[in-house]
């Protein structure tokens, strides 16, 4: 089973759900006036003595309830020669714990009538549930008892080795444009090892994890106190709180590493590289600039630019490249491809990528970026402005609902890891319409300039053997 999650439920949310209200008897004109109101996430937010972080947001429209357990473990911030460590202990964790066999956790979640899927991303580990509200308890015992203790075997371990490292070669090595621009971009943006190494792992690092690795990875990270779990759904509060208790607290905690260093230099000049690719049959490009810290004005306005230069066929992107030139049938990118703008803590890029024809030379295709560049450049309006903000806002209105709210989960349990402050999801929208033409303008400047760019060009090889076919 594969157990990566869909990177399509963890896409850039929208806070803000807004709604028009008349007043009865009033009739329907140009002059009605309309009362906007604002939709506000129930957040209760409190730690066991553990140090465990609890979200609890009720939602009663549906007889569901999602489990969401968020470790403050991943990618980046592995163990050094153990790259793609992080990635195997996600698959670990399904092998067998304490009171549940191996694979039994999957089965008890799917025989109960509910989904579940974990993933690795830049800066955690997360698991979740979804399942009929009634089934909330065991989904609490099941997910306290993988923590307080895992089936830490050498047949496991060999085994998800060999999974791991068979979804390494069917998802990259044997793929045309395998880990591009996800897993390649970082590599070359980078100069940081936590933030430039392989994420999904060197086979050699893969065969050289051993049984007590894998133990004390476990009782390093995967303790309470490195950990949030978030509850959303159809749920009784007080039950909910003594499940909680009754299941969670007296897991001990551990004694955390000192945190590693993963800030990245400023970039001063422009970054090139070529990428072979056997497999590929047209040539494709990647450009990245380095996002400004994350949570400040310049991040927000990123943000927003992300909306304006590639989000949605109205992007100036698509339209030049797309629209007018013609150079390729689709731009896609934004900020964290593994995620979204909120749920990462640290250095991050914003890039976006596409293929072209090999009638086309990459020399045409950066010159038509120029111009968007030199457009962008000159000058964003408050118009432009508020049409990103509506985008934000409505493209994605469900996130915090839809898929059985697996969007808000991912959002408290990422804003009580990184801020201490799961309420962060009611203010997100009122930081973007702080931005101003002015802030847009000055991110443009420092953050969009060409010295701040890397550009990933994938060469196809398959392209060129084709064309020699008799």
């Amino acid at each position: 089973m594969k157990l990566t999650l869909k990177l399509a439920l963890f896409l850039c949310v929208s806070t803000m759900i807004m709604s028009c209200k008349k007043d009865k008897g009033d009739p329907v004109t140009d002059e009605t006036t309309t009362e906007v109101t604002a939709f506000k996430v129930p957040v209760e937010y409190y730690k066991l003595d553990n140090g465990l972080k609890v979200i609890l947001s009720q939602d009663k429209t549906s007889p569901t309830a999602i489990v969401a357990v968020y470790y403050n473990i991943g990618f980046r911030n592995e163990p050094k020669d153990r790259t793609g460590f992080a990635h195997l202990f996600e698959h670990m964790m399904f092998q067998g714990s304490q009171n549940l066999g191996k694979m039994e956790f999957i089965q008890l979640v799917q025989k109960n009538g509910g989904v579940l899927n974990g993933s690795t991303r830049f800066d955690f580990t997360n698991y979740f549930e979804i399942v009929p509200a009634h089934k909330l308890e065991t989904m609490l015992w099941a997910e306290a008892d993988r923590m307080k203790g895992l089936a830490i075997t050498q047949d496991n371990l060999t085994n998800q080795q060999g999974v791991v490292k068979n979804e390494v070669k069917v998802n990259v090595l044997n793929q045309p444009y395998g880990g591009f621009p996800w897993l390649d971009m970082p590599q070359y943006a980078n100069t940081n090892w936590y933030n430039a190494h392989n994420f999904y792992g060197d086979l050699k690092d893969l065969d050289a994890a051993n049984l007590e690795d894998v133990d004390n990875f476990f009782k390093t990270f995967y303790a309470p106190n490195n950990a949030a779990i978030s509850i959303v759904g159809d749920f009784d509060m007080a039950e909910t709180k003594a499940w909680i208790e009754k299941y969670f607290a007296s897991i001990p905690a551990s004694e955390l590493p000192e945190t590693p260093d993963i800030s990245e230099p400023k970039q001063e000049e422009q970054k090139e590289f070529v990428k072979d690719d056997a497999l590929a049959n047209k040539p494709a490009i990647a450009i990245a600039y380095h996002m400004p810290e994350r949570s400040t004005p310049e991040y927000y306005a990123m943000g927003l630019l992300d909306q304006i230069l590639v989000q949605g066929d109205n992007s100036l992107l698509t339209q030049k490249l797309e629209k007018e030139k013609g150079y390729t049938s689709g731009v896609g990118g934004g900020i964290n491809y593994l995620g979204n703008m909120f749920n990462y803590k640290g250095p991050m890029l914003w890039m976006y990528n596409f293929t072209y024809d090999n009638e086309t030379s990459r020399d045409d295709v950066l010159a038509a970026i120029e111009e968007v560049m030199t457009e962008i450049g000159n000058g964003v309006s408050q118009e432009m402005i508020d049409n990103a903000i509506v985008k934000i806002r409505s493209s994605l209105y469900d996130d915090l609902g839809g898929t059985f709210g697996l969007g808000r989960a991912d959002l408290l349990c990422s804003f009580a890891l990184f801020d201490d402050n799961p309420e962060r999801i009611n203010s997100i929208e009122d930081e973007f319409k702080k931005v101003t033409p002015e802030l847009i303008n000055k991110t443009v400047k420092e953050y969009l300039r060409s010295t701040n760019r890397t550009i990933l060009t994938v060469n196809p090889l398959l392209a060129k053997t084709e064309n020699t076919q008799p």
